[in-house]
């Protein structure tokens, strides 16, 4: 876990890698428990059956957004900054979606700070460009720019 200890610091790890995750398996259970909380209930994601006759990924597949979802834990894995009273997700610049997750697959976060941008007195815009694998695959599930504004 890399500590960022000041607002300063921030600036030294532009166009750095601040690190990589472990592997985690995004199961059926959590690909189910996302689709209750979306109200996205797809058959590709929570069919199995009719998944693995009919979807060309041979089984179902996480939802994209679930995948998107995971930034904040992983980058709880990641970093941490001393001294933030609060992290406010900001949106994303951009997002694609390069591979299906399957269920029961592996994905991890690797993460880039791609810029700080000091926006008033203890406020800073982070971009971070989030990679996140998929196990056994030549491309990512996932590629974000994901903005956070922390507040010291």
């Amino acid at each position: 876990m890399l500590t960022i200890t000041s607002p300063e610091e921030l600036n030294a790890w532009v166009g750095k890698e601040l690190g990589v995750t472990e592997w985690m398996t995004v199961s059926q259970a959590r690909i189910d428990q996302f689709a209750e909380a979306t109200g996205d209930f797809q058959w590709i994601h929570v069919d199995r059956e009719r998944a693995r006759r009919e979807s060309p990924f041979g089984g179902t597949i996480a939802h994209g957004h679930l995948t998107l979802s995971l930034i904040p834990m992983f980058k709880d894995q990641i970093y941490t900054i001393e001294g933030v009273k609060a992290g406010i997700n900001y949106g994303l610049n951009s997002c694609r979606f390069l591979a299906p997750v399957p269920a029961d697959a592996r994905v991890r976060g690797r993460f880039v700070m791609k810029s700080v941008q000091q926006k008033g007195e203890g406020r800073y815009l982070l971009c971070n460009e989030i990679t996140i694998e998929l196990e056994g695959s030549e491309k990512p599930a996932c590629i974000a720019e994901s903005l956070g504004m922390v507040l010291f």
